[in-house]
């Protein structure tokens, strides 16, 4: 098989021009990673502030955060096809001013509806112009353990905008609003593109098939048939017809998807790389990462937010130090993978997240030590920078160089899809808990369970936001129903906490059995 054909800056033939050329080009390439990535977690923090201006239910706060992912998900592996053909630039450069038009939409939404479908076109413009900032790594950097390290600090970067999103966020809110969340995307996606039409050089795949739009209808619609399934299952139940109707829907797609796959003279996915553990396992393990992961940005920041009132200023400072050693670790684990191999680090990495979670989970209570809750946060967060890079390595050396955009899409995709599902199927299950949880103290407290409905109302649109118990000393009733609301919603975040824990344990012994072997190109 060939390279794919790279246009590089002359360097005239000597080895210090060309690495200053390459490193230009990644450091672009990380510009534009970083505009997409910050995206996932940025606006955690400002979803009790969104909620209570715009009236938003906490369904539609986990559209404001799905619909991002969701719509990354579903087109990425083709925008990776789409790349390889007709120019990763070419796609990144458009995916890039797309992505600044959904934050102008974003930035200037009236109500809750217009702001989801903001998300959504920002969503595209990432699908677009993510893939080929690793595909291309892999054309510039030829040598294994140059590429190593070039990988790793491609991960450093996903994994500094994963992490300071809750504190880039947290500092906007604190000056302004949430608004300027979407202000700042717009500022910095538009820097981004500038700099990429300038240093970022072109490549392409000379013998790329034509896109696959039967499997991207086919995979998008499994995956958006099944998280509407799950979102709407919270209001109604998982044995109501709409939902049910969804889940039969998405798992007919999905099984259309598969078969589509294994026949398509192009497919966005070759079913044989499923055969190659060192391919399988690692996006599984990118899967539960990212499911994971959103247990702390989207429920741990809503519970601060909601139920303690902390301001944006505090949730940053209390993500701060998890930020600090996500970055850190992300670095460092890009020279271990490439001297060491991409099996322990993974290992190590989803142990240590999985032990952080369990750490956090008893500190998030309505009178928490905010400085314990940082420090579990922190170890979370190594856990999150360790296992990051390796998985991201593990996937690209699993692929021969011509297939790297599909590699690439595919990792992403299962980051994404992993983040799309957290939000649902955890919301689903701290809803639950919730609805639960208020029903026992409901009864406990001799109120009507009547009232249950317009308490959890009160609870999923942010009408009882930080509001202090204490001040109805005169109507202790309504402060013990108050603090019902409150335990119940914490009752639900330790339970997604819990299993996103179990996740994480399970991804850690996984690669432990699975990855025994260095990996081998096909």
């Amino acid at each position: 098989m060939q390279l794919s054909k790279l246009s590089l800056p002359s360097a005239g033939g000597r080895g210090g021009e060309r690495h200053w050329a390459n490193s230009v080009a990644l450091a672009a390439l990380c510009t534009l990673l970083f505009l997409t990535f910050l995206d996932n977690t940025i606006v955690s923090v400002g979803l009790g502030s969104l909620q209570t201006t715009l009236h938003a239910s906490v369904a539609d706060l986990q559209w404001v955060v799905g619909a991002y992912a969701l719509t990354f998900a579903s087109i990425m592996l083709a925008c990776g096809m789409i790349g390889d053909e007709l120019g990763r630039k070419k796609v990144m450069l458009t995916g890039a001013g797309v992505f600044c038009a959904g934050s102008i939409l974003c930035a200037l939404a009236p109500n809750a509806q217009v702001l989801i479908a903001g998300r959504a076109i920002m969503g595209l413009g990432a699908a677009a112009s993510e893939p080929g900032t690793l595909s291309v790594l892999r054309h510039i950097y030829t040598d294994d353990r140059a590429r190593a390290r070039a990988v790793g600090v491609w991960a450093a970067v996903s994994g500094l905008a994963l992490a300071l999103g809750p504190v880039i966020g947290g500092a906007i809110i604190g000056a302004w609003n949430w608004r300027g969340i979407f202000w700042f995307n717009l500022f910095f996606g538009l820097l981004a593109l500038l700099v990429a039409a300038v240093v970022v050089p072109e490549s392409s795949d000379p013998h790329a098939a034509r896109v696959d739009t039967a499997g991207t209808v086919l995979g998008a619609g499994a995956l958006a048939t099944l998280v509407f399934g799950i979102i709407d299952a919270e209001t109604s139940s998982f044995a109501a017809t709409v939902p049910v109707t969804l889940f039969c829907v998405s798992a007919v797609l999905a099984a259309a998807f598969i078969w589509w796959e294994h026949r398509a003279a192009s497919p966005l996915l070759y079913p044989r790389l499923f055969r190659l553990r060192w391919f399988t396992v690692p996006n599984v393990v990118a899967f539960c990462t990212y499911f994971s992961t959103f247990a702390i940005f989207f429920f741990t920041a809503l519970y601060l937010n909601q139920v303690l009132g902390a301001s944006g200023y505090r949730i940053a400072l209390v993500f701060a130090p998890m930020t600090v050693l996500m970055i850190a670790s992300s670095v460092l684990a890009g020279y271990w993978t490439g001297t060491a191999g991409p099996r322990w680090p993974i290992i190590i990495g989803c142990a240590l997240f999985g032990a952080g979670l369990l750490l956090a989970n008893p500190l998030i209570s309505t009178h928490p030590n905010y400085f314990l809750l940082a420090l579990a946060l922190a170890a979370a967060g190594i856990g999150i920078g360790i296992t990051v890079v390796p998985v991201t390595s593990a996937v690209l050396d699993a692929v021969p160089p011509d297939r790297s955009g599909m590699a690439a899409s595919a990792a992403n995709t299962s980051r994404e899809i992993g983040a799309v599902t957290g939000v649902a199927v955890l919301g689903a299950l701290v809803f639950s808990q919730v609805n639960a949880s208020l029903t026992t103290g409901l009864v406990r407290l001799g109120v009507p369970i009547g009232y249950k409905t317009l308490i959890l109302e009160f609870i999923e649109t942010g009408q009882v936001v930080g509001v202090n118990i204490n001040n109805y000393q005169s109507n202790p009733i309504v402060g013990k129903v108050i603090g019902a609301a409150y335990a119940a919603f914490g009752d639900g975040v330790h339970l997604a906490l819990y299993v996103t824990a179990g996740l994480m344990f399970f991804a850690a012994l996984l690669s432990l059995v699975t990855l025994r072997k260095e990996p081998q190109t096909p």
